[in-house]
Formats: C-alpha cells, structure tokens, sequence
C-alpha cells in the first residue's frame, strides 16, 4: 500500500494519520492509535497490532506482546523487544534485546498509547526465584487472536534445568485449572 493509501485509510478510520513519509505495511484490520516522529530518523508509529519502529529507510513492527518494557523520560523513549527463542511445554521462550532510544519530537501521545497497549497485553506476571536467577512467567494477549499464551524470561544465569521444570509444572497447572489437556 502507498503512503497516501496508508495515509487514505487512517483517515477512514477516524485516527491517527500516517505520516506520508511512512514506509510501514498496515494490515486491513489495523488501526493508528499515535504518531510520533524521532529526531534520529523516521517515525514511531502505535497500532492496535503493535508498534512500528523505525529501521533505516524502512519500518518494522513489533508486535505489543513482544515489547517487554518501554520507558519514557524528557523527550526520550527506551523500548526494550523481546525474541522469541523457543517454547517448553508449550510456552514461549524469551530473551531481550538491547534497549533501543528515541527522542521523540513535539507532543504525541505515542507514550501514553504504548504505555496503555503494553500493560494492557499483560493479564498476569510473577517472579518466581530459581538457582543461579528467576524467571518472569508472564500471561498475555496477543492483539488480532483470542486467548492467552504464556511467555517465560529467565534472569541472566538462570539455570536452564530449573527454567524448565518450573515452566512444564506451570504449563500443566494451567491446563489443570482450565479443565483442558
């Protein structure tokens, strides 16, 4: 889709324009939720599916159950993306990539809707201390599915024997709870 069909459709919607400049791919069902440009380059984009980052002359999106913290202090926005490494027992794997910065121009929204979509992905979140670290087994939904999927973040060190013993006794307490196998 052109930018001034990305541009057409967010006009459609009643949200958000696009930036004509934006090289992002917007899905049919996705909306523009907030705008904000960066002075390193390109503009932060806040959908309902996730939020786009800017990557060179292009954009990536990420989607909100893959952002694991964002921060926002005097002009600055620290996004920190989580990969997705693997599954055990049916949960998630993730690990995080280094924190990347933004300075942000002019008054946006961009923070407060991030801010909004992040804790709004998450359903549930505990710590649970292992040998050598912990881990962080987090509920969240994911924007365009239904239900709930479990992702696990170990600290650094964590034992990966105990990361995984607690996450499949996790796993089959949930499946219990839920009545399901």
């Amino acid at each position: 889709m052109s930018a001034w069909a990305n541009r057409l459709v967010g006009i459609f919607r009643g949200v958000a324009d696009l930036p004509q400049e934006f090289p992002g791919k917007l899905t049919a069902e996705e909306r523009v939720l907030a705008v904000a440009q960066s002075r390193e380059g390109g503009h932060l984009v806040a959908t309902s599916l996730g939020l786009w980052l800017p990557e060179g002359g292009t954009a990536r999106r990420v989607g909100w159950h893959l952002v694991s913290k964002v921060t926002w202090d005097n002009g600055l926005l620290a996004v920190i993306e989580a990969e997705e490494t693997g599954t055990v027992a049916g949960a998630v794997v993730l690990n995080d990539r280094p924190p990347r910065t933004f300075r942000l121009t002019g008054a946006s929204g961009l923070p407060e809707a991030v801010h909004a979509r992040v804790t709004g992905s998450i359903k549930s979140s505990h710590h649970r201390d292992l040998p050598g670290g912990g881990a962080w087994l987090v509920q969240r939904k994911m924007a365009g599915r239904d239900g709930i999927v479990l992702q696990v973040r170990a600290d650094p060190g964590t034992d990966e024997e105990a990361l995984k013993s607690l996450t499949a006794q996790v796993v089959a307490a949930t499946k219990r709870l839920r009545g399901t196998n």
